[in-house]
């Protein structure tokens, strides 16, 4: 379920990117004010994770994850009515509030339902979802879209996620809801060595500021989604104005880049387990492969800004998606195991925040510069750099799990 609802999500937010250039046609948008409308979704998605967080570890997942797909859903649904940039701002402004609780959630999940020794591999499941959904998305909404126009393309995505909302909410319980085995209990908290807290309090919340692990995180996954996002929002943007590629041939030729991240995704998740299994630490079984991925990833986005030849630079998109994924999980990944009991949406969505204040100013400042430069090159090389400086956020302040001490307790919040 996490895979199908984290798919959606992703279609439903690169629906904008896809048709982004028949709506600036239709709406008569500048390619600076269409990076400002692509960044709306980001900044409200930000923003909203601060009370998302605290939310989820208080009601559990269930009933969060259910009303943020609906709202979602409803919000995509009616970019198919707008008929004004303002209008669609708002619009997608929803989008940002409603899919906020999606990957939080499901580092929730993760935490609740599998041991230490699988929480890497489920987490590169859930990963993969997002990655999934973009490869995805490009043929798909393109279809729909040539077919029936954009309006439609989004209507029909927005129809589709409010069945998912009723499937969550139908079929996923909390473990509190539930009579386990004393078996199942075990295999839950199998290698977590510590203590769990029944209740969270605003002390303990704000503690998680003190940790350097906590920035680390935070400043990290602002680089990684910083390059995330200026792919999600311009790539078929950069397919069809920089390598002169047709609307159609964009449609597919931006799915296998993405075909890659999904591979990322699944590799990554399994590759965190197996080096922990082998007695490497929990920390570094996934801050070294982090780093790794994302000079890896440095590379490859320099090489997509020199080539010349169009299969060449889809090649080099490729392996940068594939390394940018793979740094995106394992960033989840260390949340299931170096965050306190009881505050792993919380540290989760304090990571998505730093991480989608990057997402936003991506397409903005991604647009500027080819407003200015009428090229990408300089945009890819902004990428790359973020890249690097994620991987040394990395390095210099991830040092091990986040501690709440028992003495900073005061007002008290039901856990879920």
């Amino acid at each position: 379920m996490l895979i199908f609802s984290g798919a959606v999500s992703t279609i439903d937010r690169a629906a904008l990117s896809v048709a982004n250039p028949l709506i600036r046609h239709d709406m008569g948008l500048s390619v600076a004010k269409m990076g400002l409308l692509l960044s709306v979704f980001l900044w409200a998605y930000a923003f909203s994770q601060i009370p998302v967080g605290a939310l989820i570890d208080r009601f559990g997942p269930r009933w969060l994850l259910a009303s943020g797909i609906a709202l979602w859903s409803t919000a995509q649904l009616l970019c198919g009515f707008v008929t004004g940039t303002l209008q669609f701002a708002t619009a997608r402004a929803l989008l940002g509030i409603g899919e906020a609780p999606q990957f939080p959630t499901a580092a929730r999940v993760v935490r609740d339902w599998f041991a230490v020794r699988d929480r890497g591999m489920a987490t590169g499941f859930f990963m993969c979802a997002s990655y999934l959904g973009t490869g995805v998305a490009a043929p798909l909404l393109t279809a729909i879209m040539l077919s029936f126009g954009w309006r439609m393309m989004f209507i029909v995505m927005g129809m589709l996620g409010l069945g998912v909302a009723v499937l969550w909410f139908a079929l996923y319980q909390n473990p509190s809801q539930l009579k386990l085995t004393a078996a199942e209990d075990r295999y839950r908290m199998e290698g977590d060595t510590s203590s769990q807290l029944r209740h969270i309090s605003v002390r303990q919340w704000r503690s998680l500021f003190r940790s350097p692990t906590t920035w680390g995180l935070v400043i990290g996954y602002f680089g990684v989604i910083y390059v995330n996002w200026l792919f999600n929002t311009w790539l078929p943007g950069y397919l069809q104005m920089e390598r002169h590629m047709s609307l159609t041939r964009v449609g597919w030729a931006a799915a296998i880049p993405y075909t890659f991240a999904v591979a990322g995704a699944l590799s990554s998740g399994y590759l965190v387990d197996w080096l922990a299994k082998r007695g490497m630490s929990l920390t570094n079984s996934r801050r070294v492969p982090a780093c790794i991925c994302l000079v890896a990833q440095t590379v490859f986005v320099i090489l997509a800004a020199l080539v010349s030849d169009n299969a060449v630079a889809i090649a080099c998109l490729s392996g940068a998606l594939f390394c940018g994924t793979a740094a995106t999980t394992i960033a989840w990944a260390m949340i299931s195991v170096l965050s306190p009991p009881g505050c792993t949406g919380s540290l989760g969505a304090l990571q998505n925040f730093g991480g989608y204040v990057g997402g936003a100013l991506a397409p903005m400042i991604t647009g500027l510069i080819v407003q200015k430069t009428g090229s990408f090159v300089p945009a890819l090389y902004v990428g790359a750099g973020m890249s690097l400086f994620a991987a040394l956020a990395y390095l210099l302040l991830i040092r091990g799990p986040v501690a709440v001490a028992a003495s900073d307790a005061f007002v008290d919040l039901p856990a879920a």
